[in-house]
């Protein structure tokens, strides 16, 4: 029989106001969950993360323990032993959310979205995770956005990408100088080594910005984001 099906995760979703044809999924950092990431960035924006023609969902990490934590539960999108970007990567952990996530994508296929119409990304951890999953698992979509981010030095995403001949999804990282948990270092460093990869990359830096997020960077993410997912023409009949 293998493994049972991983549950669907529990999301919080900002239908468009127009005609859908393309998504995009934001995961939340460590701890959060998908409606405290939307509530987060309504009240800095005072409204929603909305468009006319792109869904907005924001799903929620199901809660596990945690070892920063010493082990105690957390919506966490995987484990970590610690919080540094020179310690291994719980890769267990990290796979098994990649196909959770999996399913989120596919059901935005079933309903008739192309790969290359979807944009996952996230704060935090969640822009970690988006990367593990767009860059290991789903190279065909549409792109990738991180912020406050970071990839552990030996990351998986690197060993992944140093095999790697196909096209891949453009990243747009964001990263504040006076992060002090998620070090604005660690962001640069993954953004050199994944453009070193072949990977398109930007890397937006905001100056006395710590770990959180700001109006600037997320005006800034909605015009990437319109850029990479423009509206469609009506197909002709």
């Amino acid at each position: 029989l293998g493994m049972a099906a991983p549950a669907a995760l529990q999301r919080s979703v900002v239908s468009p106001a127009g005609r859908h044809t393309a998504s995009l999924i934001f995961l939340h950092g460590s701890g959060d969950t998908g409606q405290g990431a939307r509530a987060w960035i309504k009240q800095i924006l005072n409204q929603d993360m909305a468009f006319q023609h792109i869904k907005v969902i924001y799903p929620t990490a199901p809660a596990r323990p945690y070892t920063p934590m010493k082990g105690a539960f957390s919506n966490v999108w995987f484990d970590r032993y610690k919080i540094c970007n020179d310690c291994p990567e719980h890769i267990e952990s990290i796979d098994s959310m990649c196909r959770g996530l999996t399913d989120l994508i596919n059901d935005e296929v079933k309903n008739g979205i192309a790969k290359n119409r979807i944009l996952i990304g996230g704060f935090s951890m969640g822009g970690g995770m988006a990367m593990h999953l767009a860059f290991r698992f789903h190279q065909d979509l549409a792109g990738v956005f991180a912020l406050s981010s970071f990839l552990n030095k030996d990351s998986a995403v690197y060993q992944a990408l140093k095999r790697n001949e196909s096209a891949l999804p453009e990243l747009f990282q964001c990263h504040g100088t006076a992060d002090d948990l998620v070090l604005y270092s660690w962001g640069e460093e993954t953004n050199k080594m994944l453009k070193s990869l072949g990977v398109s990359a930007s890397l937006h830096t905001f100056p006395n910005l710590n770990h959180e997020l700001n109006r600037t960077e997320i005006e800034k993410l909605k015009s990437w984001i319109v850029k990479k997912l423009p509206v469609e023409a009506p197909k002709a009949n």
